[in-house]
Order: structure tokens, then C-alpha cells, then sequence
């Protein structure tokens, strides 16, 4: 009997996380039942869309028994270029106001291309200098943040917002396709996309297979023959390529880019990852875990906001929910040993 108890008690608290979780979202409908719509369950899969491109990144950099601090503002330095590369040419405020129109593609790029710097220098840290992963995430988040206020900056007014963006930009992330009364966002559908790719990647390739080998037991991998050093850095580069599309997507959903663009966004992806499944000891997670994650955090989000919750308190709410995850992740982890 007493066994019966101590079973029953040690799963609510290994399942404690989903059922708050879900007491909350319960509670949200309870109090305003009109949430319950289409619209407004489409409208939390958009706004979730780039934040789980970003927390795909991040997942895989968990997973190797590390994590990203710099992902924000790796995002928000993204979006700030795109945008600035990609305003209408007869908006009056331009930042670069005699540069012709652009194509997509070349914006989309140079974003995928600082996402990659800035991750390829966490990787080498990592990998090469053995800096632990917080502290050289550390360094580039400070760096992304600094090279964005710079890059804004407009002497005597100082970091001034970018909007007026050019409507293929626009449409292109904002946009939606029909099926009958239903419109589903672009967003959606290129963050599924995403999703699909990093799946293959993690389960059908051998850079997964030896991810997962060295976030386990980084020893046993080396051991085995895995170049630890090469993958390690390849993650990291597949992490910045995300962060880059990520930032490209979320100036056009926003509208415009500032110097807040970004900001906390890698405390969302992690905690995104670790309400996913994704554990900080390393070894263990799934692409379908990070992306429901990530919908019920923007779930939650976009409840609370719907029923006029203090900002204030949601970032409080946001600050429980990873710690209550991470002990979680952490009682399994003391279990298993």
C-alpha cells in the first residue's frame, strides 16, 4: 500500500509540470470561454512559429549538455537588418535611402549569415577553447546586443525603431492561405517545414545519432570514434541558421525592428525546450516535444493576455514554469543515477 502511494506521488510530480500547465489553460477557458476559436488558436500558432524556429536551435545545444544565452539577441540583430535592407523604398524615413529594392533573398541570407557568426563563435568556444556554454553565450549576447545599438543608432536621437517595411516582406511572413473560412498563416506552414528538416536531421542522420552520443557521455563518444569538435560545431551552425530565419521572420510579423527586438526570447525557446522534454543533462530530446513547447507556452501566453493579466505577473508565471521544469528534468535525472 505504502509502495501503491510512493508510485502514484513520484509520477504526479514527474507529470506535475503538464498538469499545471493544463489547470491553467483550463482556467483560462473557464474564464472567458470565447477563447475557444479558430482564430485565435491560428493566431497562437503564428506568434509560436518563430519562437520555435529559435527553440529548435537552441534544443539541439541543450541537448549536447548545453544552452544559448545569446539566442535573443542573435534574433533581434537578424531582424534588424533584414528589416533595415528590406523598408519600402518610398517610405520616407529609410535607413539606407538610395539603396534600390532588394530581393528577398538577399536580406534572408545576410540574416542566416550573422546568425551563423555569432553561433559559430559559441561553438568554437565550446568546443575548442572548452568554455562552458553559458559563459561564452554570455559574452555574444552582450555583443549581438551592443552591435545592434550601434547599427540603429541615429546620432542626436540615438537607437531609433526601423518600420515602414516593403510589402513583399510583408506578405511574404504575414500572409495566409485559405481553405475554405479558414486562413492559415504562412508562419505556420514554413515553421512545419523547419520542423520536418530538423526531425530528419536529429533521427535519420548521423550528425543526430552522435548529438545524442555526445550530449550523453561526451567521453563514450569520443571513445566510440565521434569527432567531438566537428559536431559539435555543427550543431552550433545549424543552431545559428535557425536563429537567423527566425530573426528574418519575426521583423515582418511584428512590422518593424527595435532594440528590444529579441529580447528574452532565449528564455522562452528554453523554456519552450525543457516543458518539451528536452533535458539539461543531456541525451535527451525530441523535435515534436520542442514544438509543443512551444505552443503551449504561446497557449499560455496568449491566454493570459486574453483575460488581462497583469505583464507584470506573466513574466513571474514564465519564471515558475522553468524552474518547476528543470527540477523536474533534474529528479529524473538523480532517479536514473
Amino acid at each position: 500500500m505504502v509502495k501503491d502511494k510512493t508510485k502514484l506521488y513520484d509520477k504526479l510530480l514527474n507529470y506535475a509540470l503538464p498538469i499545471i500547465l493544463g489547470i491553467m489553460i483550463l482556467g483560462v477557458i473557464i474564464i472567458e470561454p470565447s477563447f475557444v476559436s479558430i482564430k485565435n488558436f491560428t493566431n497562437i500558432l503564428s506568434q509560436a512559429s518563430t519562437r520555435a524556429i529559435l527553440a529548435m536551435g537552441v534544443a539541439g545545444l541543450i541537448v549536447l549538455q548545453g544552452t544559448d544565452l545569446s539566442a535573443g539577441r542573435i534574433l533581434g540583430l537578424s531582424a534588424i537588418v533584414s528589416a533595415s535592407l528590406l523598408q519600402d523604398i518610398n517610405y520616407a524615413a529609410r535607413m539606407y535611402p538610395n539603396l534600390e529594392q532588394l530581393p528577398l533573398i538577399v536580406p534572408f541570407l545576410i540574416a542566416i549569415g550573422i546568425g551563423v557568426f555569432f553561433t559559430l563563435i559559441n561553438g568554437f568556444g565550446v568546443a575548442k577553447l572548452k568554455l562552458h556554454a553559458f559563459i561564452i553565450t554570455l559574452g555574444t549576447q552582450l555583443i549581438a546586443y551592443g552591435a545592434a545599438l550601434i547599427y540603429i543608432d541615429r546620432p542626436p536621437l540615438g537607437a531609433q525603431p526601423i518600420a515602414g517595411l516593403d510589402e513583399r516582406y510583408t506578405n511574404l511572413v504575414k500572409g495566409a492561405f485559405k481553405i475554405g473560412n479558414i486562413e492559415i498563416p504562412y508562419l505556420i506552414i514554413y515553421a512545419a517545414i523547419i520542423a520536418v528538416i530538423m526531425y530528419f536531421v536529429w533521427n535519420k542522420t548521423k550528425l543526430g545519432k552522435n548529438m545524442f552520443a555526445i550530449g550523453g557521455n561526451p567521453e563514450a563518444a569520443a571513445v566510440s570514434g565521434v569527432n567531438l569538435t566537428k559536431n559539435i560545431m555543427y550543431v552550433y551552425l545549424i543552431a545559428g541558421i535557425l536563429y537567423g530565419i527566425a530573426g528574418f521572420l519575426e521583423a515582418a510579423r511584428i512590422g518593424s525592428a527595435t532594440s528590444i527586438t529579441g529580447q528574452n526570447y532565449e528564455l522562452d525557446a528554453i523554456a519552450a525546450c525543457v516543458v518539451g522534454g528536452v533535458s539539461f543533462s543531456g541525451g535527451v530530446g525530441t523535435i515534436p516535444g520542442v514544438l509543443i513547447g512551444s505552443i503551449i507556452l504561446q497557449f499560455i501566453n496568449y491566454g493570459l493576455n486574453f483575460i488581462q493579466v497583469n505583464p507584470y505577473l506573466q513574466i513571474i508565471v514564465k519564471g515558475l514554469i522553468i524552474i518547476v521544469a528543470v527540477s523536474i528534468d533534474v529528479r529524473k535525472y538523480i532517479e536514473k543515477k
